[in-house]
């Protein structure tokens, strides 16, 4: 019971303080990065809009895999399952969400109307989390940069030096 306590105040607060979630819907191939917000118990993310980030397979119902990184050093600190669940344009829940979303919004090209644009254009998604957190990986999950001839590394010119650091003489 305890431990379940600790898991939900880590994934409250890690999503919280970070600015960026790596959030992978059901059926899409990798982790997209999405601004969002977090909001009566959930992390909110706008999206599928003209201008607005993709949502890739976050349907309503379905389920979804959010990390959280560690905003000073970059770090992955938790990762959790959570449930989707689409807000419905012009509800309660959607005008609470939207309050708080669109004073996070940076750089948004119609200022006041964004609100009336996300209504029209875009939807606004709650991931709601389930209380299950994944094990941290052993590894780095890093995959090796594809090989190509154009990265070899060979030693420096020797008279590159001479050329970078000699001695401009004054005009006299």
């Amino acid at each position: 019971m305890t431990s379940e306590r600790l898991g939900q105040a880590l994934v409250e607060e890690a999503t919280k303080k970070s600015g960026l979630i790596w959030v992978r819907g059901a059926g899409a191939p990798a982790a997209r990065a999405l601004w969002h917000v977090w909001h009566e118990g959930a992390a909110c993310v706008v999206g599928d809009g003209p201008g607005e980030q993709p949502l890739p397979g976050l349907t309503d119902g379905g389920t979804a895999e959010v990390t959280v990184r560690s905003k000073d050093k970059g770090g992955r600190l938790v990762s959790w399952t959570a449930r989707v669940v689409e807000l419905p344009s012009g509800s309660e829940q959607w005008e609470a969400a939207v309050g708080e979303l669109k004073g996070k919004r940076l750089n948004a090209p119609d200022g006041e109307a964004m609100p009336a644009r996300w209504a029209r254009e875009c939807r606004v998604v709650r991931l709601e989390p389930t209380g299950a957190t994944a094990p941290l990986p052993d590894g780095s999950l890093a995959e090796a940069p594809l090989p190509t001839p154009v990265t070899t590394r060979e030693p420096i010119p020797a008279g590159l030096p001479r050329l970078l650091f000699r001695k401009k003489r004054g005009r006299s």
